[in-house]
């Protein structure tokens, strides 16, 4: 008997009854870049291997999408193995992601980090000889994107008239992200002076040899991120997703809970109260410090 295609198999648990609507919207977008991969495959020449790389190579996807991701897998296969069409589900007790700090991943509300008016001082100091680096920085900053979308943008995507650009967030919605003069100023200067012009890609690389041009990786960042801060002790365990948070608590306050969210592509409010409590726990303190000064 002739096994079945992954994306038979995946018709099959999509097709099940009792499945909600927007369940099976979430089942059908998670299992899409699968089935581009590996869909026709006949499902018993899947191994674990090839499934684990596959979920590893996930990781542009936010922490908590990427567990999900991996949740909808497992239950295919399990699914599968109920059918008869396997004997074992391949990625049986395949331990969930670890959430990855450097990008600014957490799995609680106490993880909320943002840096300091004294410490985007020094980060920008950090950053002036590095013009790539400080138009990043500065976009991030004002922005309030995530990396993961500025390294995804092209030169085309950025609209420098108006200072904003369009990025594709958590589930595939998108968004405008607007920026400053300043950031405008940066970006222009790393345009004439960094920037390489056989690609699209915004944020562009050129390998030593080949000199090859190229989009920059976020590997790429992290490592001339690390190089930047480490002479500055303030900037000690600080964080390139740090920027982001600091955007939004600069903002609690000065605008609407709701354009906050938009701006930030939350998908449930609760997420951007978060910054609220930040903000006031960081107003507590301000004002002890006062009252200790008046004593």
């Amino acid at each position: 008997m002739t096994s079945p295609t992954l994306a038979a198999v995946a018709t099959q648990f999509l097709q099940r009854p009792g499945l909600a609507k927007g369940t099976l919207k979430a089942y059908e977008s998670t299992l899409m870049p699968l089935l581009a991969a590996h869909g026709s495959w006949p499902i018993d020449l899947l191994e674990r291997g090839e499934i684990v790389e596959y979920l590893q190579s996930l990781t542009h996807l936010a922490y908590t999408t990427r567990r999900k991701h991996q949740a909808t897998v497992q239950s295919l296969f399990n699914f599968a193995v109920e059918q008869g069409y396997l004997k074992a589900n391949p990625i049986v007790r395949l331990k969930q992601p670890k959430p990855d700090l450097h990008k600014g991943e957490h799995t609680s509300d106490d993880a909320i980090r943002y840096l300091s008016e004294p410490q985007l001082s020094c980060l920008y100091r950090a950053v002036e000889l590095d013009t790539r680096m400080k138009a990043i920085i500065s976009l991030l900053h004002r922005s309030g994107a995530r990396i993961s979308e500025v390294l995804q943008l092209d030169l085309d995507d950025v609209d420098f008239e108006e200072q904003r650009f369009q990025v594709l967030g958590k589930g595939n919605k998108q968004r405008w992200c607007f920026f400053s003069k300043d950031t405008a100023i940066a970006l222009n200067e790393y345009m004439r002076e960094g920037r390489h012009q056989r690609s699209a890609a915004l944020f562009t690389a050129q390998q030593p040899i080949s000199l090859e041009t190229s989009r920059i990786s976020y590997r790429r960042i992290h490592q001339c991120w690390e190089t930047l801060i480490e002479p500055y002790p303030d900037l000690k365990c600080a964080r390139l997703h740090d920027l982001r948070h600091t955007f939004a608590t600069e903002r609690v306050g000065l605008m609407g809970i709701e354009e906050l969210r938009a701006l930030m592509g939350h998908e449930s409010i609760q997420t951007t109260l978060r910054y609220q409590k930040v903000t006031s726990r960081r107003a507590e303190l301000v004002a002890k410090q006062a009252l200790d000064k008046l004593q």
